[in-house]
């Protein structure tokens, strides 16, 4: 009689006991061969009688246990995929002889070797061939063969890198930052107090002008550069070029695709503020101006403290949830000691594989202080098992034949004899790490709408910063007064009509949403 497999996606599974109803109650049913349910990834897989019974009636017994079930159609992931290096092949004809033998075994549903590369692809159904099978086939041909190292250290999950660089960044601005702030701060006071000192007492202005030039910050030390401007010029350079040196570079990559993201309003912003600031101190020096520029040395300094603090504390907190991730590998076990059976459950052999080599069905043993390589069901032995990565239960639980272990968890007193039920990627362990990294690698819906509005909003500040500075050239030469009214002394339009659209572009930069 044929047999046949499908997959059914369940849900509503919560612990172990779910999953062992419904298998208890589906192998009672007539027609079914075999099921096995997974409760991590919700799915069953189920081996029928077409003859007797049909997928869309198992899905309708499993719903009316209480769970819901969709049958999977054209799944194909109960395909095992093995990758291999094979050593010891010299031609073309290697190849053909690798992959035809191959594809003559019972199993093997797809297979292609790479001479180049030395590597194997083959593609296999685990019910009828396993890995041990397919190596030991091409070993049998007089090559040599073993797996290809999977990287277990989840070192991609690894953020320290980046956690160091941008601590660095925000460290180096931060330093240039603070003394940056106290002259503002000081100019302003002051500022205030100068000020007062005109409303209250009513000073000539060449008295406010020696006032003024008396002020250590104002002090010219060339005509056209005073102290303040000097001093805020040496603090920004640094910033500039050490604090803001990663933001260049992603700002480039983004120019080079074509597109914009906040790094580049960043780097435009403090680009232009601190060259617009030196041209203009270049400018006074040269016309040895009497009254000292204003400039926006500050801008930058404080703008790339803000944003790399925020970088910073970002990685802190996504290395954070890729540590979990990493522990949870960490978990899995290496090896695996695969024992042979014969009359009377009497050990004939045994022999220590790769975890990625075990089969379903194998008899794997697992010694006390041991981890169980793959989820499985007792055969034989008694002990008391460690699942608390598993459950976070904290006692041991009991074991005996016929009740599951999962991957992962550790073997205290006794020895165990397991059939291996869920090997490789469908292990309870490997399925909780595929969810977690899926779940780190997608985005929340609002996460891809405030992406694709960033994509609008830095070519719209930038227009409204041009916008801006066309305006008040405009205004400027229209009516001259309005600018007079904000400037006591009339600084050249221009100057002022940049002011207003460099202070656009610096307030668009750490804005909420580039922030967050």
């Amino acid at each position: 009689k044929t047999i046949l497999k499908c997959y059914v996606q369940v849900t509503g599974m919560t612990c172990a006991s779910c999953v062992a109803n419904i298998e208890r109650n589906l192998r009672r049913e007539d027609g079914i061969h075999s099921i096995l349910v997974a409760l991590m990834a919700g799915k069953a897989e189920v081996r029928y009688n077409p003859a007797v019974i049909h997928p869309a009636n198992i899905a309708e017994l499993i719903r009316e246990l209480g769970f819901g079930a969709t049958v999977m159609e054209n799944y194909g992931e109960g395909d095992g995929i093995l990758e291999l290096v094979v050593r010891g092949m010299t031609c073309a004809s290697c190849v053909h002889k690798i992959e035809s033998t191959l594809m003559k075994s019972n199993g093997v549903l797809y297979c292609s070797v790479a001479l180049a590369t030395n590597k194997a692809h083959i593609k296999y159904d685990p019910e009828i061939i396993g890995p041990r099978d397919v190596i030991q086939t091409i070993q049998d041909l007089g090559f040599t063969t073993s797996l290809v190292k999977k990287d277990r250290s989840a070192s991609h999950l690894d953020h320290k890198q980046e956690i160091r660089q941008w601590k660095r960044s925000f460290i180096v601005s931060l330093v240039f930052c603070i003394p940056v702030m106290g002259l503002m701060i000081y100019m302003m006071v002051m500022d205030s107090q100068m000020s007062d000192a005109h409303t209250h007492h009513n000073m000539s202005n060449e008295e406010m002008e020696a006032l003024h030039s008396s002020m250590v910050l104002e002090y010219q030390l060339l005509p056209g550069l005073s102290v303040m401007n000097l001093l805020s010029f040496l603090l920004c350079v640094p910033v500039q070029m050490f604090g803001g040196w990663h933001f260049y570079i992603q700002a480039y990559k983004a120019l080079k695709h074509r597109t914009a993201n906040m790094d580049v309003l960043i780097v435009l912003a403090t680009s232009i503020a601190f060259v617009y600031s030196f041209v203009i101190l270049l400018v006074a020096m040269a016309e040895k101006a009497k009254v000292n520029p204003v400039t926006f040395f500050d801008t930058p300094p404080m703008l790339f403290v803000f944003i790399s603090l925020g970088r910073w504390l970002e990685h802190v907190a996504k290395g954070k949830t890729s540590e979990a991730l990493a522990r949870l590998i960490s978990l899995q076990a290496t090896e695996a000691t695969i024992v042979t059976l014969g009359p009377g459950n009497i050990l004939l052999s045994e022999e220590q594989v790769d975890v990625e080599l075990v089969q379903r069905g194998d008899i794997v043993k697992v010694i006390p202080g041991g981890k169980f390589p793959v989820d499985g069901r007792v055969i034989e032995g008694h002990s008391m098992v460690d699942e608390s990565l598993i459950t976070g239960e904290a006692m041991p639980v009991t074991k005996k034949p016929g009740n599951t272990v999962i991957a992962g968890s550790i073997n205290q007193n006794g020895s165990l004899l397991i059939s291996a039920t869920h090997v490789g990627a469908d292990t309870t362990l490997s399925q909780i790490v595929k969810l977690v990294e899926e779940a780190q690698t997608s985005k929340a819906p609002i996460q891809q709408f405030a992406d694709k509005l960033s994509g609008y909003f830095v070519p719209s500040i930038v227009a409204v910063s041009v916008v801006t500075l066309f305006a008040w050239i405009i205004i400027g030469f229209v009516d001259f007064e309005i600018v007079e009214k904000y400037f006591l002394v009339t600084e050249v339009i221009i100057r002022f009509a940049f002011q207003a659209s460099i202070t656009v572009l610096c307030i668009a930069c750490p804005c909420s949403l580039g922030l967050a």
